[in-house]
């Protein structure tokens, strides 16, 4: 895992690039890649890559970054692991291809050399890599399928610009801080900053699945190579047949092969692997499958907060129990308000783009790196491929109900202007049900009232009306919601697992534990975020026998969980940080470029995503 950047200065008349500004965006980076740092510049001046390292694979020299193919013809920057490097090596091998280094990030090479493009279907991993191609002069860049690595561009009509982080790009001093606000937007009504926007004008995100190619004409539009809803649109598709339908006899070992082959990849590494434990299934699941599929040294780390030691949230009994039921070397990490106070400019600095998520992971981030773990396992993604969230009960639900009210013209906006001249909130009703006519008999609008944090008509509480109108106009909510489901897929599972992994993981969960642990210098690894695993899983998932839910990822391990995991209610991972807000911690320093604000009449949540947008 590691930091990369580059500049290519591909208009004819653009000035060269800066050498300065290369190695200011790169070390702006330097908590991501504290082991190495390299930078290449062409001779003509013209394009160059930097790089920060965080070595996990092949730890020599030799393996440092950026990369050149014998030839001279290639060069290669690179974020990520590439789980089936060595598979891969094995094939390029038996057809004559040589290599000097024992890294995954060589495999980007020669890949490249004989496929280009086509390249993409090949990896299993997590990257964000771009390889400079000089006999087409051209840059390739491209993005793993659900996003799990960033990837930040900045074109100016000149020169392009990208990096590993926004605030890196604008460390170098050659991107303008004009603020999106269509970003803005996105971060107030959905908790986090939506794909491609960023908070600023000029600076892109290059969307997840997708590719881009930048040439001496300029960058073209990216190329979608993956979705989550093609995935399972796909999967419906096969299933039609009624001889394809998996039986409920297959189920657990059929499951189980596929999620310990997605474990197996996930603990590839040249140093130990450890894991983020808590008290849910979907790590201490994944605990167990690590001990399944051979790892037999597992150091385990499991957070827990001061204000609830001994009480109902306090995660870390149930996690010892996991942990001494598969013997590993636990750790528990208690924070209180103290260390939170401390940390809080250190988690904004951190913070690359404003978020109302992250904390939990900052702390069980820090609590890895001080017992010596530079990778470690998460239960991320557990929720999104086996329906744990009440969405995937409540939308379907929603727009059963609401559709044929929501076909009637003009009715939801006018039922909703009604309601909301009246203080809902005073008769313990969401101030949300106003819009419930109008918004949800989509799923789309559906998914906007189950996960909204402000609604469109309040956008002017907090940031200026005119930007408010601006950025619902450039961000589009509702076709950038739909925009996931296309093509869209029949069943109602289907449905909500492509939005709130397309939405809500890869734009809040993914971004967030990628800056939130990068900043400790530690690779994140996520199992259950895989595209080969949600093509394994989704006919079960989607029309097969089985129910969804998390009793599927339970019931594949050989080595049942303890009954203190299964038999616990579905509480999601506390933090006290309403507490903690009420006590005078969100009185932070200005956010840098925050648009107009006003302090919202709102829940904790509101409150801490006007304190983070005030930072």
């Amino acid at each position: 895992m590691c930091g990369i950047n580059g500049i290519f200065a591909y208009h004819y008349a653009a000035n060269p690039i800066d050498r300065n500004e290369l190695e200011q965006t790169r070390d702006y980076m330097a908590a991501r890649g504290p082991d190495g740092a390299g930078v290449w510049i062409a001779d003509d001046g013209r394009v160059g890559f930097g790089h920060r390292r965080l070595s996990i694979i092949d730890l020599s020299g030799a393996a440092g970054q950026p990369m050149m193919s014998e030839d001279g013809s290639l060069v290669v920057t690179f974020n990520g692991e590439i789980y089936n490097y060595r598979e891969l090596r094995n094939q390029l091998e038996a057809r004559g291809r040589i290599f000097r280094t024992q890294s995954d990030t060589e495999i980007l090479l020669q890949l490249y050399a004989e496929k280009g493009a086509d390249m993409l279907g090949d990896l299993k991993g997590m990257f964000a890599f771009v390889i400079w191609d000089a006999k087409r002069k051209k840059l390739f860049l491209a993005r793993d399928p659900y996003g799990i690595k960033p990837l930040y561009y900045a074109n100016d009509g000149w020169t392009i610009r990208f990096a590993s982080q926004v605030k890196a790009l604008l460390a170098g001093g050659g991107v303008s801080r004009e603020p999106e606000p269509a970003g803005w937007a996105g971060y107030y009504l959905l908790g986090s900053v939506p794909e491609p926007f960023t908070t600023y004008l000029q600076i892109r995100s290059l969307p997840a699945g997708h590719s881009m190619i930048v040439t001496e004409l300029g960058p073209t539009v990216p190329k979608k190579y993956f979705s989550v809803a093609q995935t399972y649109a796909e999967t419906e598709s096969r299933l039609a047949k009624p001889s394809l339908i998996p039986t409920s006899k297959t189920t657990n070992e059929s499951l189980g092969d596929a999620l310990r082959q997605s474990v197996r990849r996930h603990l590839v590494a040249d140093v130990p692997v450890g894991a983020f434990l808590s008290a849910g299934i979907d790590s201490t699941a994944l605990v167990g499958l690590m001990r399944e599929a051979g790892q037999a040294d597992i150091q385990t780390v499991t957070l827990s907060f001061g204000e609830f030691v001994g009480g109902v949230d306090d995660e870390a009994p149930i996690a010892n129990a996991v942990a001494r039921h598969y013997q590993t070397h636990h750790t528990t990490r208690v924070v209180c308000e103290k260390e939170f106070r401390h940390d809080l400019p250190l988690i904004m600095d951190a913070m690359d783009q404003p978020t109302i998520d992250g904390l939990n992971t900052w702390f069980v981030s820090k609590a890895a790196r001080e017992i010596g773990l530079k990778v470690a396992i998460s239960g991320l993604g557990g929720d999104e491929l086996f329906g744990g969230y009440p969405s995937f009960t409540s939308l379907p639900r929603w727009v059963n109900w609401l559709k044929a009210p929501a076909s009637v013209p003009f009715l939801g906006k006018a039922t909703r202007r009604a309601l909301s001249s009246m203080d809902l909130p005073k008769f313990g009703i969401n101030s949300k049900f106003s819009a419930a006519i109008e918004f949800g008999g989509s799923y789309a609008g559906a998914y906007l009232l189950r996960r909204g944090l402000f609604m469109p008509w309040e956008l002017g509480q907090v940031m200026s009306h005119d930007m408010a109108r601006d950025g619902l106009s450039r961000l589009a909510p509702l076709e950038l919601i739909d925009a996931e489901l296309h093509p869209r897929p029949r069943s109602s599972f289907a449905k909500v697992a492509a939005l709130e992994s397309s939405l809500y993981m890869r734009n809040q969960l993914l971004r967030d534990t990628d800056w939130a642990s990068m900043a400790h210098g530690l690779e994140v690894r996520v199992p259950l975020v895989d595209s080969q695993l949600l093509a394994d899983i989704a006919p079960w998932t989607v029309l097969g026998s089985a129910k969804p839910g998390k009793a599927l990822l339970a019931n594949c391990l050989k080595h049942p969980l303890p009954k203190a995991v299964t038999s616990r209610a579905k509480t999601g991972f506390k933090t006290p940080i309403s507490r903690w807000l009420q006590n005078g911690v969100g009185r932070l320093r200005p956010y840098s470029d925050v648009p107009q604000l006003a302090a919202p009449h709102c829940a904790w949540s509101r409150r801490w995503a006007y304190s983070v947008a005030s930072v």
